[in-house]
């Protein structure tokens, strides 16, 4: 029995050094090598296209879907009908739609300022 447990617990001594060898390798190996710009720069046209149309979305009249307008319409309409339980619900959904709106517009500030740098350093991005 002693030589049994005495060759179990040098594998298990042998595979945790195994691993704690291995840890910085992994760490080492899959850490960026660079801020991304180049990515940034080439996704900019879509990612800032995306950002304005939700905004028009979200800043439309009630006939929009998706727009705050036509949320506070559906929530005065449950308050209307009398259905308190549906209006929480809608309320809930309009102070989420609504906190969207100026998260929405400081991404469309720092977009433009992206472009503004991937205008003047378009060959600093490709690094």
């Amino acid at each position: 029995m002693r030589i049994n447990r005495t060759a179990a617990a040098v594998g298990v001594l042998a595979l945790a050094g195994a691993f704690l060898a291995a840890g910085p390798a992994q760490a080492a190996g899959g850490a960026p090598k660079g801020d991304g710009a180049k990515a940034v720069c080439k996704r900019l046209p879509k990612t800032q296209e995306r950002v304005d149309k939700a905004l028009e979305r979200l800043n439309g009249d009630a006939t929009v879907n998706g727009s705050v307008a036509r949320l506070q319409q559906r929530v005065d309409d449950a308050h209307k009908a009398g259905h308190a339980e549906v209006e929480k619900y809608l309320n809930d959904r309009l102070t989420f739609r609504r906190g969207l709106l100026p998260a929405l517009q400081t991404r469309k500030a720092d977009l433009t300022a992206v472009a503004d740098w991937c205008a003047k350093n378009a060959p600093a991005a490709g690094k």
